[in-house]
């Protein structure tokens, strides 16, 4: 059997159980699939497959809740959990999408779908039994995925402003959350704070998975990665980034001491 065509039939599934079924089974046979780089899929009329809720709306538009009130735990917790189904979808398009690269690159992104996949069923455990909601009970926002759609065509910007961008995005939001949710000191809260304890230790390997495979493709067609980044931030109106910064998890997920030392200027920009 071959990978990346049940990587392009999970992106597809809608049924969320049946998606994450299909991940685990991927990732169960995953040392016996055949990559087969070179093959050419047919791009789906729509992509990706999900549920019908959550309803998406502007992100501006999405409410914001206390982290104080039940309520406002729950929706937290939920747009985290629509972040990893979005991170799902995100490694799963990586993996049947670009053709021609190395076997590894496939395996990586299998391992990334694989974690990704894990992260949403504990959050979407800790909704239901600690939280009494589940995924679709709030509004979330398609940012995540909207970034994926414009670097379709573009491997080497996908890889820049996805993983590295957008994703390391949660490396430094990820301790500010954690530091609200145990100042409420519930017991979901503090079991929540665990479960992000986890996402972030996966998640710098995630970021540290882009990095390599942003510096390899640069690399390969000659280019500075640092000056490449600021060109793909501005074609593909990447957001700006502000910090706090969590500059530990950012070094062990690679990013070099030039980028750190950029993302500390007033302007925000990592150049």
């Amino acid at each position: 059997m071959l990978l990346r065509p049940l990587a392009l039939e999970a992106l597809c599934e809608s049924d969320l159980e049946r998606k994450l079924a299909l991940v685990a089974t991927i990732s169960s046979q995953g040392d016996s699939l055949s990559v087969e780089a070179g093959q050419r899929l047919e791009e789906p009329v729509l992509l990706p497959g999900r549920p019908a809720r959550p309803e998406l709306i502007a992100p501006g538009k999405v409410p914001q809740r206390s982290v104080h009130t039940p309520e406002g735990r729950a929706a937290l917790i939920h747009a985290i959990c629509h972040i990893e189904f979005n991170a799902i979808n995100l490694a799963l398009d990586a993996l049947w999408r670009f053709a021609g690269m190395p076997d590894e690159f496939y395996r990586d992104w299998l391992r990334v779908a694989t974690e990704e996949a894990y992260h949403f069923s504990l959050l979407h455990e800790h909704l239901q039994t600690q939280l009494g909601h589940r995924y679709g009970d709030f509004p979330a926002h398609d940012g995540l995925w909207s970034m994926c759609e414009k670097t379709k065509d573009d491997i080497t910007a996908r890889m820049a402003l996805v993983p590295r961008t957008l994703e390391a995005r949660g490396l430094d939001a990820t301790p500010l959350i954690q530091n609200k949710l145990r100042a409420v000191g519930t017991p979901d809260a503090v079991a929540a704070c665990g479960i992000l304890d986890i996402i972030l230790r996966d998640e710098i390997g995630h970021v540290a998975i882009g990095n390599h495979w942003y510096r390899w493709l640069c690399e390969r067609q000659g280019l500075e990665p640092v000056a490449h980044y600021k060109l793909v931030a501005r074609q593909y109106q990447a957001p700006r980034l502000r910090g706090p910064f969590n500059t530990a998890a950012r070094l062990r997920a690679g990013f070099m001491e030039a980028e750190l030392a950029a993302l500390a200027k007033p302007s925000g920009e990592e150049t």
